[in-house]
């Protein structure tokens, strides 16, 4: 088999697969968060857990404690189990904390559903979040581990993918079953979430667990049997086992051991986890989160027509985008064209949405314009910021740290969503401020700060193995050196030497589109 035929990606179809089913660990999240968002707008929801408001668009409402955890919570057991990822990872594998991810979901649906009680309801929330942040963290982290450096970007788009599409059929189900006035409204909606942890329970079996994971701890045999699974036949699986296992162990011989303080001791390890948890921050920093989280609810308070189907609208967008823009990160990369231009994007629709709404609140005319202009700023969003910000902090930890460093990513970036949907209610609920739209304001200059910080400070390592990665930033290069930047080691499996032609063709011929930072 040749290096070109071994490149392509039908002779990855294995790796292909069972990337396709992590990616299931997303659509899932998608799906809790597209549902939660719808039920708060339902009758039938609001009629147990809210209260009568007349004179509200909706007719009922929920108060703005409880608006604020039912949304918050989930997010705050993300960061908690995300946030101690690192530590979970010394003993169990990537499979086995999906595993537990599947069986925590299921437990806290059966509370949801079971419950009339507020109390349960808070603490459901709170159960299925720490499972969805295995879902996040630990399908990331096998997704970064398995896949070649040339189809990492794709991977990652689909992940990406999944959490929108998921987004989108959870807000789907939530319009179907909008219109019952009893308790089906919502009970049949949170039915269809054992779903999806049914059959990833089960795919589970049938794919191998991370060869960097078991080469870390130490399994080195079978981490080559499980790359040999993931890699075409006749492929340098050999080759490729024996670079990781070299630059595992060039890592342990600067730090011996892992230690949490390790993330920050080290000038290299601490500059790759402050930009590994800026990247992840990046989602939390453009605002999006309200918008994700209470879209139906954000949309009937503004007196929007059916904000249901709307919804359902904002998120097929974003999923158009996502498809759109997986083109122009293969061919561009991350930082500039796409996180940097995204980021400026998102703040100038936020500030029309605000501006508008202030001027002229409650019309038809604006109902219109906000919709459409909610629609760009979803397509900007998840095209441009959603996928790439977790691909960006994915990338950049090191071999021997990545579970913690990603973890602690992952964490803060699950803070940031739990700060923004805890805090929304206040801003936008007519119990409160009754802002509306015009929060838009507040989010304009933190999208203008967070694209300056990728402009300065994120490195390009689009097409770059991991260990091409290690060895850039063990050269302690500037971000603006980083993309043009020739490595001294030898390329990994993922990087053959037709490969590198291609890029560096690709390479000239886009040169002029990007100035120098």
């Amino acid at each position: 088999m040749t290096s070109a035929t071994q490149e392509s990606w039908r002779a990855h179809w294995k790796c292909f697969l069972a990337c396709g089913i992590i990616v299931l660990c997303p659509f899932q999240y998608g799906v809790d968060f597209g549902l939660i968002g719808g039920l708060q707008a339902m009758k039938g929801f609001l009629m147990i857990y809210g209260h009568e408001a007349p004179h509200t668009a909706l007719g009922w409402n929920l108060s703005t404690v409880r608006q604020q955890l039912i949304s918050s919570l989930m997010t705050l057991g993300a960061f908690i189990s995300s946030g101690t990822a690192g530590l979970v990872a010394t003993w169990l594998s990537r499979r086995q904390c999906l595993w537990i991810a599947c069986v925590v979901c299921a437990i806290s649906n059966v509370i949801m559903m079971a419950t009339e009680n507020i109390g349960a309801l808070y603490f459901g929330r709170f159960l299925i979040g720490l499972a969805n942040g295995y879902f996040m963290t630990f399908s990331q982290l096998y997704l970064q581990e398995t896949s070649p450096a040339r189809y990492r970007g794709w991977f990652l788009t689909a992940f990406q993918f999944c959490t929108t599409f998921g987004t989108l059929i959870g807000t789907i189900i939530d319009w179907a079953t909008a219109k019952r006035g009893d308790k089906s409204s919502y009970l049949i909606p949170l039915g269809i979430i054992y779903i999806v942890p049914f059959i990833l329970s089960i795919a589970l079996f049938f794919i191998p667990e991370s060869p960097r994971w078991l080469i870390l701890t130490n399994r080195f045999e079978e981490g080559t049997k499980s790359l040999k699974w993931l890699r075409p036949v006749n492929a340098a699986v050999d080759a490729e086992a024996n670079e990781i296992r070299n630059a595992i162990e060039k890592e342990r011989e600067i730090s011996k051991g892992v230690r949490v303080m390790d993330l920050f001791s080290n000038p290299v390890d601490r500059r790759r986890t402050i930009l590994s948890v800026c990247a992840v921050s990046l989602q939390a920093a453009s605002g999006s989160m309200f918008i994700i989280a209470y879209k139906a609810y954000f949309l009937g308070m503004a007196k929007v027509s059916d904000p249901f189907a709307m919804s359902n609208i904002l998120s097929a967008m974003g999923i158009a985008a996502i498809i759109f823009n997986s083109l122009l990160v293969v061919r561009f990369g991350r930082r500039r064209v796409v996180l940097m231009t995204g980021l400026i994007l998102c703040g100038i629709f936020q500030i029309i949405i605000a501006v508008t709404y202030d001027k002229h609140p409650g019309t038809s005319t604006t109902g219109k314009v906000l919709v459409a202009f909610t629609c760009v700023y979803m397509m900007c969003y998840n095209g441009m910021i959603a996928s790439y910000s977790w691909l960006a902090g994915g990338e950049i930890p090191s071999q021997r740290l990545r579970s913690y460093t990603f973890g602690l990513s992952a964490a803060v970036g699950f803070l940031g969503a739990w700060l923004v949907t805890f805090t929304a209610p206040y801003f936008i609920n007519p119990d409160s401020l009754n802002w509306g739209p015009r929060y838009g304001y507040i989010w304009f200059p933190s999208c203008i700060v967070a694209a300056l910080w990728v402009f300065f400070f994120l490195p390009e390592t689009k097409g770059r193995t991991l260990e091409e990665i290690d060895e850039m930033f063990e050269a302690r290069l500037p971000a603006r050196k980083f993309r043009h930047y020739v490595c001294s080691g030898k390329r990994g499996e993922g990087e053959s030497k037709a490969s590198s032609d291609v890029e560096k063709r690709s390479n000239a011929e886009i040169e002029h589109a990007e100035t120098k930072a």
